[in-house]
């Protein structure tokens, strides 16, 4: 019986052992950081893995996600610089860098980011037309995350970005800016109209004056041509002319023989005439005679009548 205690001690310990080592013993999940505090102080924060504390001193006084947070921006009336109440609303995607800060310099980091969010929200759009709040989505985002990362250095928060999900705009403003649009889109297809038009016109007669110009080109050089002709015809009369002259100087017979020749071919000419009706009277008979009477006599002496026009 005396020794009865003792096992009760040494089993006492035995367990007081077993629960001081289960306490210090610290295992942290790989997406979670730790601050621990030793007697109410900060002491250290601890990330993913295998951690030793020390029980009943060090305690773990927060739990914190290193993954990246969404949070909800409610939607919300907003009213634009042109009096117009629109409701917004958005999604903030934000991660933590510095856990003390977040969990000494803020109360709750996640309600502090959604009201900054909402509040620069406002001012912006406050600062902005409707149509500069439908059009420039991406500058109001910019502006929102520049001014939440400023903010967020103190809070040990990052705003990775933000996004606005979805702009209501008033029914009888929706209606308005549809008739506005569609009249926009009439008088474009009517300045588009007028443009094609006014081009059709320019093309067409630029294409018209193409046209005559190359018609007056081409009468130009066909002129051209038939005044190269004519004067190359001349020249070549006048040449003929003047051999045809010439030998009638040196041989005043030579064109009595030509004009006896020319009407002796008209006569054979008239002769091949099938027709039975026919009485041949030359205009100039005694003319003819006489020039038959020359090419006779020509032919007596033994002369070529040609020759003289052959050798001039």
């Amino acid at each position: 019986m005396a020794e009865f205690p003792s096992e009760i001690l040494f089993m006492a310990l035995a367990a007081f052992i077993v629960i001081l080592i289960y306490k210090g013993v610290l295992i942290v999940p790989q997406a979670e950081i730790h601050i621990v505090e030793r007697l109410g102080k900060f002491y250290r924060s601890l990330s993913g893995g295998f951690h030793l504390i020390i029980p009943f001193i060090d305690r773990v006084q927060v739990v914190l996600s290193s993954k990246e947070h969404i949070i909800n921006i409610p939607r919300q009336p907003v009213i634009t610089r042109d009096n117009v109440t629109i409701q917004i609303d958005g999604i903030v995607f934000m991660a933590i860098v510095d856990a003390y800060k977040t969990t000494y310099n803020v109360t709750n980091y996640q309600v502090a980011v959604a009201n900054l969010a909402l509040t620069t929200l406002r001012s912006e759009i406050g600062s902005m037309a409707l149509d500069e709040v439908l059009s420039n989505r991406e500058k109001i985002n910019s502006r929102i995350l520049l001014i939440l990362d400023e903010a967020g250095a103190n809070w040990g928060t990052k705003v990775t970005r933000i996004e606005i999900s979805d702009i209501a705009v008033p029914d009888e403003i929706q209606n308005a800016m549809s008739m506005q649009m569609k009249a926009e889109r009439e008088k474009r297809a009517i300045e588009l109209k007028a443009q094609a038009d006014k081009e059709a016109v320019i093309r067409k007669s630029e294409a018209y004056k193409a046209e005559q110009f190359l018609k007056a080109e081409a009468i130009e050089r066909l002129a051209q041509a038939e005044a190269f002709q004519v004067k190359a015809v001349a020249e070549a009369q006048k040449e003929a002319m003047e051999l045809i002259t010439q030998a009638m100087k040196n041989h005043p017979q030579a064109a009595e023989f030509m004009l006896a020749k020319d009407r002796i071919a008209a006569f054979n000419e008239l002769a091949k005439n099938p027709s039975k009706d026919k009485v041949v009277v030359p205009y100039e008979a005694t003319e003819l005679i006489g020039s038959l009477t020359i090419l006779g006599g020509m032919l007596k002496e033994g002369k070529n009548p040609l020759s003289a026009l052959k050798s001039e």
